[in-house]
């Protein structure tokens, strides 16, 4: 069935309402599906576009919510809204047919079309940027470290390149590990031009969005250009009510694809079929997993994760840009499509695409844990109580013991694990964790898109903490930023223009976090602070001097 949006105009209200070609009523898959989105028919709000298609049949196609608050005009199935990161599989998907015409190789070193970026003493390939797997930090959590995150001033690839190039050091060497970075798809894109001699907006007009009749799709490379049709985005404020939150930027690649769901249903369709310039050859190129140099097997491919979803193969990306949200997916052994795009930050669209694919597949609504399960002591589990670091990256997980049931946090609500012997245990949300003894003693090991060892460590002696120890001026002369830290009121404060005052919470010895980030502080021989260390999600390690009595930044 294909499904046709219909509405009616009743006193100030809309109701949207689902029919078939036909004009029959919806079926109970369709009102289940409505269901999902049934708190953005609103006129109030923003909301959300959904598609989903089997074979060469759409099931549904609805818009809920509202395109603009300003002017009341509602969404509809042709709404433009951006992408998010979903943009990033049409970013690969440029570099791979360039490869395939022999105007590159995925496994170049960067260098050769960007020797702007500093020699690390590793080589850093095309692949290890489509991948995640470069080392180079997220451009976004650099800038937000120097104050400028994006939404505070318009940044530029040119900005991005000279942020690049002032970085001494890497998350981890290139290929060794898996971790998420913008950076390197804003390269990606910006190698596309110095290869082409057109920008990644232009090349892609013609070699892409034009061949597969894509024609309400393009590149976010101006945001100040009028685009007909497109959405605003926004977040929600307090009591209730909506501020808009647009992208602007004039860096994409990584992101800034404006598309609309019938679009995205078309791309996947292309995927799905191997439509030229989409060879099968080439989508199967973009579905490869990447393989870190251990030899392990990560779910990121070339701009699409490649996971198993309740037992089914599912190629997906999700995105969020600024008040948009966003995830187009397939399920290619049910020949399932979905695509949702939403102008709301608070919605989730993984979580509806996900909850769709359950109900057209008949999929089961939880997810089982590896099979067999088991029991574990209290007294294990007591011996696993405690808080835990990644010493790499300063993720820490609490592990809580109630009896002989074990729970999990790494920041949000406590999650309860399920025991799977030999002291394993896992969670759908946590994923398996595998505690192992080693020299230094008991080690928690999560295996997921690589290797991460996890040590105990004590929580911090707020009595014992002298904060005063700390205070004084920090520099990074990557971020080219100077950081200030004081004591105010007992509290341990960091300040960096333009942000106001930011409270350091003690987290362990030297250790403190800080609105989602670790800082933590080095000393020297004589246990003199001399300087702090950053560790801020996508961005690790960035490291800053401490500041001399009068000495100049």
């Amino acid at each position: 069935m294909r499904g046709a949006q219909t509405h009616r105009r009743t006193g100030a209200f809309f109701a949207f309402v689902l029919f078939t070609v036909h004009g029959s009523p919806v079926t109970a898959q369709e009102a289940r599906i409505d269901s999902l989105f049934a708190g953005w028919s609103r006129t109030d709000g923003p909301g959300c576009i959904a598609g989903v298609k089997q074979s060469t049949n759409t099931l549904y196609l609805k818009a809920y919510g509202m395109a603009n608050l300003e002017y009341g005009v509602p969404l509809s199935t042709e709404s433009i809204s951006e992408s998010g990161s979903v943009a990033k599989q049409f970013t690969s998907a440029a570099i791979v047919l360039l490869a395939r015409q022999g105007k590159l190789s995925l496994d170049d070193d960067i260098r050769k079309y960007l020797p702007e970026v500093p020699n690390f003493g590793r080589t850093i390939t095309i692949r290890n940027l489509l991948t995640h797997t470069s080392g180079l930090r997220d451009q976004w959590a650099l800038l937000g470290l120097t104050g400028w995150p994006p939404g505070t001033q318009v940044h530029s690839i040119p900005l991005i390149l000279d942020l690049v190039s002032r970085q001494r050091m890497l998350n981890f060497e290139p290929g060794s590990l898996y971790l998420y970075s913008n950076t390197g798809y804003a390269l990606a894109g910006a190698i596309v031009q110095r290869v082409t001699g057109k920008s990644l907006a232009e090349w892609s007009q013609d070699n892409l969005f034009q061949p597969l009749g894509m024609k309400n799709t393009e590149w976010r490379d101006d945001f100040r250009r009028v685009v007909k049709g497109r959405a605003t985005a926004y977040s929600p404020v307090r009591n209730g009510a909506w501020e808009q939150d647009m992208p602007f930027t004039m860096v994409y690649g990584n992101g800034g694809l404006l598309s609309t769901v019938p679009d995205l249903l078309r791309w996947n369709d292309a995927l799905s079929a191997g439509t030229e310039p989409l060879t099968r050859e080439v989508v199967s190129q973009l579905e490869t997993r990447g393989v870190l140099t251990d030899g392990s097997t990560i779910t990121y491919a070339l701009g699409l994760v490649v996971d198993d979803y309740r037992g089914v193969k599912e190629v997906s990306h999700g995105g969020a840009t600024a008040g948009y949200r966003t995830f187009l997916g397939r399920w290619p052994d049910k020949n399932l499509s979905v695509a949702i795009l939403c102008n709301a930050g608070s919605a989730n669209p993984d979580q509806y695409a996900q909850a769709i694919a359950r109900i057209v597949l008949g999929l089961p609504a939880e997810a089982s844990p590896p099979t067999p399960v088991a029991t574990a002591s209290a007294a294990e589990v007591a011996s696993l109580a405690g808080l835990w670091r990644d010493s790499a990256n300063d993720r820490m997980i609490t592990l809580r013991a109630q009896g002989t049931e074990l729970s999990a946090s790494a920041g949000g609500p406590l999650q309860p694990l399920t025991p799977l012997g030999s002291m394993r245990y896992w969670n759908p949300v946590t994923g398996t964790f595998q505690f192992e003894q080693t020299g230094r003693g008991l080690a928690l090991v999560e295996r997921n898109n690589g290797t991460h060892r996890y040590s105990r460590v004590d929580p911090a002696d707020t009595n014992g903490v002298r904060l005063e120890d700390y205070e004084g001026r920090y520099r990074s002369d990557e971020l080219l930023v100077t950081y200030t830290l004081s004591v105010r009121d007992g509290r341990l404060t960091l300040r960096f223009p333009p942000d106001a005052p930011i409270t350091l919470r003690p987290a362990y010895r030297d250790g403190f976090n800080a609105q989602g980030r670790t800082i933590r502080f080095t000393r020297d021989a004589g246990r003199r602070v001399t300087g702090l260390r950053v560790f801020a999600g996508r961005a690790l390690d960035v490291r800053f001097r401490k500041l001399d009595t009068g000495e100049s930044p």
